[in-house]
């Protein structure tokens, strides 16, 4: 395999999807039941531990609290490796939408490890950079 599958995608869409909406029904079955750690660019940048999920989901819909009309787009996945039971890849995204009041275009790439969980791909870490930022208007 050269490129992550539908199934190694869909957690990272369920994730983007939470980000978009802060609809937590989208993080069923998203992260890894144990193990997990998440970059983030905001404080305290780093979750870990038995708690990172629950601490980034709630310091995450604090941090998304001005954001509006977010919608995610992604490019082509690069830098594959994987087996059967873990993988990486890292994903240019770009996210849109408004903050403050003022709408902004966001680039970026986010670095995944999924490992296999009970048949299904979970992510077990990401990391995410931002590459640019622009306010559109």
């Amino acid at each position: 395999m050269s490129a992550p599958d539908e199934a190694m995608l869909a957690p990272v869409e369920r994730l983007a999807r939470f980000m978009a909406t802060c609809d937590v029904a989208h993080l069923q079955g998203v992260f890894a039941d144990v193990g997990v750690t998440i970059h983030e660019n905001f404080a305290p940048y780093i979750f870990t531990g038995t708690e990172a999920v629950t601490q980034w989901t709630a310091l995450f819909r604090d941090h998304a609290a001005e954001l509006h009309d977010l919608q995610f787009s992604f490019g082509p996945a690069q830098d594959f490796h994987g087996n059967d039971m873990l993988a990486y890849f890292s994903l240019p995204t770009t996210w849109t939408g408004r903050s403050h009041g003022q709408s902004f275009v966001e680039t970026g790439g986010w670095s995944f490890v999924l490992s296999r969980q009970n048949g299904a791909w979970r992510l077990k870490a990401y990391a995410w950079a931002v590459t640019s930022y622009r306010k559109t208007h």
